[in-house]
């Protein structure tokens, strides 16, 4: 039976340069890469390419020793012309010239009647060679789901809640059909419930609307209602010993066209957005794609950042840099490497705090947007107790002691506040309203790594 599920506990980050929704350009940039860094869950990634290769899109580039089923595969066709390779010959970017017009290499085409009776077995058979897999991820942990466990259900967020965060109704537009059959194909691979998260605060859009054999649930409220880790809480809370999957709406459009037309289609829209961006928009390209050519000449500073993903939970990447592999924006912002002498107490209404302190007037209005850099405006300092962390996690845990139980090391206690139900993302406004500028994110993926070594 479907849930609804209202959030009251949250923030909204409301920054200026929203990507506006007119015609998608197309742009495919001469170089694109895969990044072993995208993947948690990786211990030993083994390269199935040289140097002066070629590949079609869908060809397998490495794989994970711990399962050597699992492959990560080309997003384009073309000459993989570096291997880039960090400390100790770690594996860093796997770099691809891509051709002109794209190649790809060709799986097993089903048609519709064939699909109805495909076994668990063979669906598995189709994905995990095809470069799709790496887009299923495991609850608890947040790595790389392992194909020969059950989950108990898998979860499908519809919406992203983060700051500028694209609408997944407009980056997969028109897919429709794709989208039902991946879902179909889901419901193979699990004994449970497939669910899809819609946002009832907004209009439900005909992707969503018209779904059938899922459990759809709405969630209403602020960030981070679009976190697929607290719809998991609210809707089936998992519990030691469980296993839940989670995969974004674009790798369910990725599986449908994998069975229906018979290729690992990388292809994507992504939002290019950011205060000091001229002109914020979407544009076509693939997976891994190099950024430069999106933001050239599109800037109103030059001292910015570039972040693949959201401000919250993004990684920085050079102006050379490439697009994460689960990442569907780029974010810039205005660099902040400056001080500010008592900023945070002169009157001003264009910064943004959770803390309604004496000089940030921006709770007097929640829906004006901000034009914020990068300045974390102090330093780290003793950890603080302030009871703020709870009024931004909307789920039944105590963040503070959660942390301090992992910096402590505790794992008993650990296991008991809930780092099975967590991963960064579902801790990162804690980190934006932490008045010790801790980083939060590294030390819930400390704990994470702790527990999965124990």
């Amino acid at each position: 039976m479907s849930k609804f599920v209202k959030l009251k506990k949250g923030f909204n980050i409301n920054l200026t340069g929203a990507a506006k929704k007119k015609v998608v350009e197309s742009i495919i940039p001469n170089v694109f890469a895969l990044k072993p860094s995208d993947f948690y869950g990786i211990e030993r990634p083994k390269l199935m390419v040289s140097e002066g290769d070629t590949v079609k899109a869908g060809s397998p580039l490495m794989f994970d020793k711990k399962h050597p089923d699992v492959k990560f595969t080309a997003p384009v066709s073309g000459e993989v012309v570096e291997i880039r390779r960090g400390k100790k010959r770690k594996l860093l970017e796997i770099k691809i010239l891509a051709d002109q017009r794209i190649e790809y290499l060709e799986f097993h085409k089903y048609t519709v009647s064939e699909l109805s009776n495909l076994s668990r077995e063979e669906v598995l058979k189709q994905l995990l060679p095809s470069g799709i897999w790496p887009r299923f991820i495991q609850r608890p942990y947040g790595i790389i789901a392992n194909p020969s466990d059950k989950p108990k259900a898998i979860f499908i967020s519809s919406f992203d809640s983060h700051p500028l965060a694209p609408g997944y109704d407009y980056l997969l537009k028109g897919e429709d059909h794709f989208f039902q059959t991946g879902l179909d194909l889901l419901r193979r691979l699990t004994p449970g419930k497939v669910h899809l998260n819609i946002d009832s605060d907004a209009e439900v859009s005909p992707l969503f609307g018209a779904v059938t054999g899922v459990q759809v649930n709405k969630f209403s409220g602020p960030h981070p209602s679009g976190n697929v880790g607290v719809q998991i809480h609210h809707l089936d809370p998992i519990n030691k010993g469980e296993v839940a999957w989670t995969i974004s709406p674009y790798g369910v459009v990725q599986i449908g066209k994998l069975f229906l037309e018979g290729i690992y289609d990388a292809s994507k829209v992504f939002a290019l957005a950011g205060p000091p961006v001229k002109e914020p928009q979407y544009y076509k390209t693939f997976d891994g794609a190099e950024i430069e050519k999106f933001v050239e000449n599109n800037l109103t500073h030059d001292n910015v950042r570039f972040v693949s993903g959201n401000v919250l939970t993004g990684e920085r990447v050079e102006k050379g840099g490439f697009i994460g592999y689960y990442d569907h924006m780029i974010t810039v912002l205005k660099e902040g490497d400056y001080s500010e002498f008592i900023g945070w107490i002169l009157p001003t209404s264009k910064k943004l705090s959770f803390h309604r302190a004496f000089g940030l007037l921006s709770f007097l209005n929640k829906n004006q947007e901000y034009d914020l850099d990068t300045n974390t405006c102090g330093e780290e300092r003793a950890f603080v107790q302030t009871g703020v962390f709870e009024k931004v996690t909307p789920m039944d845990i105590l963040p503070t002691h959660l942390l301090k139980a992992i910096m402590a090391e505790d794992y008993d206690d650990m296991e008991a506040l809930g780092i099975l139900e967590v991963i960064e993302e579902d801790l990162a406004l804690c980190e934006f309203v932490d008045v010790s500028k801790h980083p939060i994110q590294s030390i819930v993926r400390e704990g994470i790594d702790l527990m999965m070594q124990s």
